[in-house]
């Protein structure tokens, strides 16, 4: 007689996720009516305060699914190229680590009671291999930045894991895009310096992304039927 309980929990744990998806968009549609062109000049006029409030603006724009690219080429202009690379970053980690809580709160729920089948194994390789995951995800352009937060706040993955590894994939792309977000205002700083952040990022991607194809191909034949023993089905004449 209590079958029909569980539909009430299901109902409520879907209540989360839906909320984050209507504030999500409602707040990108808020921005995409704001001058957010005219962002760079306010900041530009708030002197040594400028980078403070570039990295809230930033992280704020960033967990609205806002281009990272565009964030950093905008940092770059403003700051220079070191200045705009560290407080695009800054953004980036602070909008990460907004993200990721917001997606625990909201989705993992939802994800933990379906962990089920192929789901199941991507969730278990999350945890087991969290860090490279998330920096491989934040080398490669996957999706956007903001939404691969929510989206890995809602798996096993562990916070110091999707923390350092934003750290690290997220890096290179921060210097290469302010390097030219710099040397678009001052097209003299267009040096070779201005393309080795871009070039890092190029090589460091295609490694991760090699090594990524590697071990998840040697873990799918490490857990492929062959490999696993037959204890699991006893023959007919094994003694009970």
């Amino acid at each position: 007689m209590t079958a029909p309980e569980p539909a009430a929990p299901s109902r409520r744990a879907w209540l989360k996720p839906a909320l984050l998806a209507l504030a999500i968009g409602a707040a990108a549609i808020a921005v995409s009516l704001l001058p957010v062109e005219r962002i760079p000049d306010h900041v530009a006029t708030l002197g040594t305060a400028g980078p403070v409030a570039a990295v809230a603006v930033g992280a704020t724009l960033l967990t609205v699914l806002f281009p990272r690219t565009l964030l950093s080429l905008a940092c770059g202009a403003l700051f220079g190229a070191l200045g705009g690379a560290a407080t695009s970053l800054a953004a980036a980690l602070i909008a990460a680590l907004t993200t990721f809580a917001i997606g625990r709160w909201a989705g993992r729920e939802v994800v933990a009671a379906r962990l089920r089948g192929r789901l199941a194994r991507v969730d278990s390789f999350l945890a087991r291999r969290g860090l490279l995951a998330v920096v491989v995800t934040r080398l490669l352009p996957l999706g956007p930045f903001g939404l691969i937060g929510y989206v890995y706040g809602s798996s096993s993955t562990r916070l110091r894991d999707f923390a350092a590894g934003t750290a690290i994939g997220a890096a290179p792309s921060s210097f290469a895009y302010a390097a030219i977000g710099a040397a678009a205002v001052s097209p003299s700083e267009f040096t070779w310096v201005t393309y080795a952040p871009a070039a890092a990022g190029l090589l460091i991607s295609a490694s991760a992304a090699l090594y990524w194809r590697h071990t998840t191909r040697r873990e799918a034949a490490a857990a492929t039927p062959t490999g696993e023993p037959t204890a699991s089905k006893p023959t007919a004449d094994a003694p009970e």
